[in-house]
């Protein structure tokens, strides 16, 4: 039986599939760790997506670009195994040359037709010009190809033909959880992560290629934790992410 979350309007029962779709390696872990860890708690069967394996993330030109893939992909399994995941789905695309593009769709639409969620979390549709890294074009462009995956595309059998000949079943997610998105009053879901801050942490400590360059890491964590929270009103000390909820059936 599921269990529920804690969010700043009260607990919700948690979804029984969950698939999270990002860009590189560390993108789900910055964006929604917490959650998912809580989420996994609660009984939630939760999968990862990566549409590359971050084989651009490192100015270091002395390793190769597939020794770097490589070291990502399993920083991120590491990652995925702190907060309990282990369904993880690499689609392999270059890092930084991610476009929304109908084959993207495709393979989106194809994880989503096998791991049949529920729920569907992604990356922001928008750029964020007030931090350049969420105007990341990988970031936008897995977000809008993710979108058109949810609607219309795994769900329309006339859509990418080649996967019901594959065996892949169209499916409807019910709702996209979008990550770090503001909205109107009512559409926006902040998620209690305070009693799996620690796991978040950990998740992004797994990154090491990635996060040991970031000084005092965990304040910065705690920082962005707790702004999210105080916009959502929630009581001094709590910690949250925020997703905008989109209804999708």
């Amino acid at each position: 039986m599921l269990g529920t979350i804690p969010t700043a309007t009260g607990d919700i029962t948690a979804p029984e599939r969950v698939l999270v779709v990002v860009a590189h390696p560390d993108d789900v872990d910055f964006g929604t760790a917490g959650t998912m860890a809580a989420l996994v708690s609660a009984g939630s069967n939760v999968a990862y997506c990566l549409v590359t394996s971050g084989d651009a993330g490192d100015d270091d030109l002395t390793r190769t670009s597939e020794d770097l893939a490589a070291l990502r992909q399993s920083e991120q399994k590491a990652a995925a195994l702190a907060v309990g995941v282990e369904d993880l789905h690499w689609l392999n695309y270059p890092d930084g040359r991610v476009e929304n593009s109908l084959a993207l769709r495709r393979d989106i639409s194809r994880v989503i037709r096998l791991v049949r969620p529920d729920v569907v979390v992604t990356q922001p549709t928008s750029a964020n010009w007030d931090r350049i890294y969420g105007a990341h074009p990988d970031h936008l462009a897995t977000a809008w190809a993710t979108m058109a995956a949810v609607y219309p595309d795994a769900r329309n059998p006339r859509s990418h033909p080649e996967l019901l000949a594959e065996g892949h079943e169209p499916h409807t997610v019910s709702e996209v959880w979008m990550m770090w998105m503001a909205a109107a009053e009512g559409t926006m879901m902040h998620v209690d992560i305070t009693a799996t801050f620690d796991k978040k942490v950990e998740a992004l400590r797994c990154h090491s290629s990635q996060t040991d360059r970031i000084e005092n890491l965990e304040e910065l964590l705690l920082e962005w934790a707790s702004g999210v929270a105080a916009n959502a009103s929630m009581e001094p000390g709590c910690l949250a992410e925020g997703f905008r909820v989109i209804n999708t059936e």
